[in-house]
């Protein structure tokens, strides 16, 4: 899951001079001012675009459908008498919970 949309990492490059960002695997990777090797961008500046932006796209949709799919399962588990809907949309919920944690310490 994608926690930074790519419009903010750009953003923040071309607003501090960096050029050439791009992904590695799960961070983000760009060249500062005047150097000729790229460095990851610091986990700081990432939590404070986090922090000012909100949610990705992508979170926002994980978690429309975390709560759709309790939705639905509650509204099945009433329907068929049987918790193991609800059971169901627990695990599916815990799984987009620990998508939506972020890596970085």
């Amino acid at each position: 899951m994608n926690h930074y949309c790519e419009q903010w990492i750009a953003d923040w490059c071309q607003t501090n001079g960096w050029t050439d960002w791009f992904r590695e695997q799960s961070s983000y990777w760009a060249f500062p001012p005047n150097s000729v090797m790229p460095v990851p961008i610091p986990t700081t500046v990432l939590h404070t675009i986090k922090a000012e932006k909100g949610l990705s796209n992508d979170e926002r949709v994980w978690s429309l459908g975390a709560i759709a799919g309790t939705g639905i399962a509650a509204a099945l588990g009433f329907a068929v008498a049987s918790p193991m809907p609800l059971v169901m949309a627990f695990v599916g919920c815990a799984i987009v919970f620990a998508q939506l944690d972020s890596e970085e310490a």
